[in-house]
């Protein structure tokens, strides 16, 4: 039984398609603390592989929204069709989206020279002239 199951079962006891929550709120249903990454907004984002806890809501077919890490609350929302691997809603909420194949593709074939800045213009152009030289702030 994973750590975070006690909130997949809160969340599905709840009869109801919105429930605001503190953190404390939570710590409670948990019986225990929730870790200092609950202070990052991200930590609470809907991706499944974001964390365990994650999975946990996901399962219990809720959704975070409104998050306040500041006031410490926010809400889960009851989904009522899960997102499928296509993004579509008929499928596991946990599932994840399969990757286009030509993704990663150049893996492996551009090499970056030692020392060269990815962040800097390829060109002497100033950058306030466009393609053709034309200035675009005047």
């Amino acid at each position: 039984m994973s750590k975070y199951e006690p909130l997949q079962t809160f969340l599905k006891s709840q009869g109801r398609d919105y429930i605001p929550m503190r953190f404390a709120d939570i710590e409670r249903v948990l019986n225990g603390k929730l870790p200092p990454s609950k202070s990052r907004r991200a930590w609470w984002s809907n991706n499944f592989r974001n964390n365990v806890m994650t999975k946990e809501w996901l399962s219990a077919r809720s959704e975070t929204e409104s998050v306040d890490v500041v006031g410490e609350k926010l809400v889960f929302r009851r989904v009522r069709k899960a997102r499928s691997r296509s993004g579509s809603s008929n499928g596991s909420p946990t599932s994840p989206r399969p990757r286009h194949r030509c993704f990663g593709f150049m893996k492996g074939m551009i090499k970056v020279q030692e020392g060269f800045d990815v962040t800097q213009p390829f060109s002497d152009e100033p950058w306030d002239q466009g393609y053709l030289g034309e200035d675009r702030l005047k």
